[in-house]
């Protein structure tokens, strides 16, 4: 019994001190709550400016090593943007890491790359060197240099775990941000709405982006009305204010030197004068030393966040007084990809739905990456034909519907110019007339006259069906005047006259009608009809008639093509292919030696680039004849550099234009480029051929070559097209030929 007694008397005891124990740790967790529920709330506001708002990240870093956690944060322009990412619960070091990884050009231009537009697109931003937009008959100018779609793409991307939140308080860090209404002028405050689009919105800087619509209004940079949110952010319920500033001091005239100093000017004009007015509700003040740079110094991007870190140092001790509390950093949810149940294309009256998928090259109910998604988009704005693209995902179930909005382009007309000169086509000034919408909604009309020492002519008219057929007419006239190493006839005629030589004079118009579509999403692939028309003559025949031939053909013309090159003239990287079909099967036959006969050609490349600067190339090609008898008309002819490749003419370093042909060929070429200088290259050029009749008959095609080439260049890069100039010789011949081009290829 006294041994349960004392049992029971330690249970006691020990209750006791276990109910003492609890109610001290609930004591101490209530006062704990209570002096946090106590702790003043702080609220960070950044300044809009374009590319010093690259400070804010600096000074994050810095606020972040401090340990202060951040309840509230508001933004206009650039502070919207990261103060809208640092919001959603990116660090101050992610965000260093993301924007050192983007494009500085791309944030500015909106550069689309090579592989995401049309193969007439890409034709027409490789011959043309100045378009000039026409509408009513006047010249127009677009509201802004850039779309931003590159911009939102990636804000889009970096704000995907919240695509479906509305309501900025329920962000990771309550937010707000500012924007302007376009047509009133008046200042709009964003707290809910689709983040990417607003924080576009409050970037749109005026001539660099274009305004941006959200509910059927248009808007553009908050710093043109708040550039500095101050007050928004205290009625957020912010005690302290922590201020980044990264405005302007007003400038002398001497050191405004551009669009963007006069605009920045102009919006700091009312932004100075309240300034001191806010200072009086901010209890820290930060301004980072920005005066060496702009708006778009984006390239500048380290030093300028580096200007963030130096411009806490003086507050240092104020900021370890308000680094109470150290949060703990939350995982965000890593996910790139997008469970696609359905697509709505909103705003466009002039495109089918057709064409809006082909061109995105996903269809609904698919999962897709934010790559594939970006491409897509960026496929859209190669086209030109929308002033503003933006997008918002609605959630269904556990998908998203994908809401495409676009503005149309109500520029239709477009006048283009190039200029252009080769040892072939000598020298030429291109005249070009555009029209969009001409008969249907998504076709196009394009007409080209050069004029020069040859005039030539290119007539285009295309339907786009996107993901289905397209249909296209092409109408071309080309001709020139030069000694000629072929004779066009097996070199009969220079045999008979013992020349080695003659000069010609060749002109043909090509007619073409076809259907094409996009395979597997990547290759271009056509089929149709083409009507050719060729006049040869020659004044070397002597007593014999100068014609050599003057005839209509008609023919069946297949072709496939692939080109991810992410530049035609000077590529980096990227593979090209091209495979061409065309089976003869009538003639007027002036000569009277034709015979229905096919002509199959490919040609095959592959760039890589090794240490930024130096790329090789590897390019294969070849052709042949099906046939019993083809006259040498349709032969395939080498020689020559620095022409636009039409007919069957092909260029061959190491000998002259139109040297060697024959009704086969294969041809092979080492290329190596060095870019010593922003867009000055130096390249080094090996080629090789066998050319002849019937070579893959008698297995000469894979024997040592016959003739072969090689050649130094220089080239530039310029607005109206690569600057070239190479100097080539042939082991077998000892000639020298030094091949000089200007301009786009056409």
């Amino acid at each position: 019994m006294p041994n349960l007694k004392s049992a029971s008397r330690l249970a006691s005891i020990f209750s006791y001190y276990l109910g003492f124990i609890t109610y001290l740790i609930l004591f101490n967790t209530t006062l704990s709550a209570q002096e946090l529920s106590k702790k003043p709330k702080i609220g960070l506001v950044l300044s809009g400016g374009g590319a010093k708002g690259l400070a804010h990240i600096g000074a994050l870093k810095e606020i972040e090593r401090a340990g202060i956690k951040i309840d509230y944060i508001g933004g206009t322009s650039m502070g919207a943007i990261i103060g809208g990412l640092y919001a959603c619960g990116y660090t101050a070091h992610e965000l260093d890491s993301i924007f050192s990884e983007t494009d500085p050009d791309s944030i500015l231009r909106d550069r689309i790359p090579r592989d995401n537009q049309t193969f007439y697109e890409k034709y027409n931003n490789e011959v043309y060197a100045v378009t000039l937009p026409f509408q009513k008959l006047k010249i127009s100018v677009p509201k802004g240099i850039s779309k931003g779609l590159y911009n939102f793409n990636l804000i889009s991307k970096l704000t995907h775990p919240y695509r479906h939140i509305t309501d900025f308080s329920l962000l990771k860090i309550p937010f707000l941000c500012i924007t302007t209404d376009l047509e009133t002028g008046q200042e709009i405050v964003l707290k809910k709405g689709i983040l990417p689009l607003c924080l576009s919105a409050s970037g749109a800087f005026p001539s660099l982006y274009s305004p941006v619509q959200i509910d059927n209004r248009f808007y553009i940079d908050g710093g043109v009305t708040n550039n500095f949110p101050v007050e928004e952010v205290k009625k957020m319920g912010a005690d302290i204010i922590i201020a980044i500033d990264v405005q302007d001091n007003l400038k002398n005239i001497d050191d405004i030197s551009g669009a963007t100093d006069v605009l920045s000017q102009i919006s700091n004009f009312s932004t100075l004068q309240s300034i001191e007015k806010k200072k009086q509700l901010i209890d820290l003040y930060i301004k980072p030393n920005i005066k060496p740079y702009s708006v778009i110094s984006f390239e500048e991007g380290k030093e300028i966040i580096q200007t963030g870190v130096d411009a806490c140092k003086p507050h240092w001790e104020k900021l370890k007084t308000l680094g109470i509390h150290i949060p703990s950093v939350t995982k965000k949810e890593k996910e790139n990809t997008l469970d696609i149940n359905g697509i709505g294309i909103e705003g466009s009256k002039n495109y089918t739905r057709s064409y809006f998928l082909g061109k995105l090259r996903f269809l609904p109910e698919n999962k897709i990456t934010y790559n594939q998604l970006h491409s897509g988009l960026n496929n859209l704005n190669a086209t030109q034909n929308f002033t503003s693209i933006t997008y918002q995902f609605i959630k269904n179930n556990n998908k998203d519907d994908l809401i495409i909005n676009v503005v149309d382009n109500p520029i239709k007309t477009y006048l283009k110019l190039g200029l252009h000169y080769d040892n072939i086509f000598k020298s030429g000034i291109l005249f070009n007339v555009t029209q969009k919408n001409l008969i249907f909604k998504n076709d196009v009309a394009s007409f080209d006259l050069i004029l020069g020492d040859n005039t030539r002519f290119n007539l285009d008219y295309y339907i786009d069906n996107g993901y289905r057929w397209s249909f296209g007419i092409k109408s071309n006239y080309d001709q020139f005047s030069r000694t000629s190493l072929v004779d066009f006839k097996g070199n009969k005629l220079m045999n008979h006259f013992n020349r080695n030589s003659i000069d010609i004079n060749y002109k043909s118009v090509s007619n073409k009608t076809y259907l094409q579509t996009i395979f597997a999403q990547k290759f271009l692939i056509g089929a149709g009809i083409e009507h050719k028309y060729i006049d040869i003559t020659s004044n070397s025949t002597g007593s014999l008639s100068p014609q050599l031939d003057k005839s209509h053909y008609l023919s069946a013309i297949g072709f496939m093509k692939f080109d991810s090159f992410d530049n035609k003239y000077f590529p980096k990287s990227g593979w090209y292919f091209f495979g061409d079909i065309n089976s003869i099967f009538h003639s007027s036959n002036y000569s009277g030696d034709f015979e229905k006969a096919s002509l199959f050609m490919a040609d095959m490349a592959y760039v890589k680039t090794f240490w930024n600067h130096f790329s090789i190339k590897i390019q294969s090609e070849g052709g042949f004849t099906i046939g019993k008898k083809l006259n040498n008309i349709n032969d395939f002819v080498l020689g020559g550099y620095g022409f636009h490749h039409f007919g069957n003419f092909r260029p061959f370093l190491g000998y002259d234009f139109l040297s060697k042909s024959g009704d086969s060929y294969v041809k092979g070429s080492l290329s190596c480029d060095y870019i010593f200088y922003k867009k000055h290259h130096l390249n080094f050029t090996a080629n090789f051929s066998n050319v002849g009749k019937k070579i893959f008959n008698n297995g000469e095609w894979i024997t040592k070559p016959d003739y072969t080439g090689y050649a130094l260049g220089y080239g530039l890069e310029t607005l109206i097209g690569p600057i070239e100039i190479k100097h080539s010789w042939s082991p077998e011949t000892t000639n020298h030929y030094t091949f000089f081009s200007v301009g786009f290829y056409f």
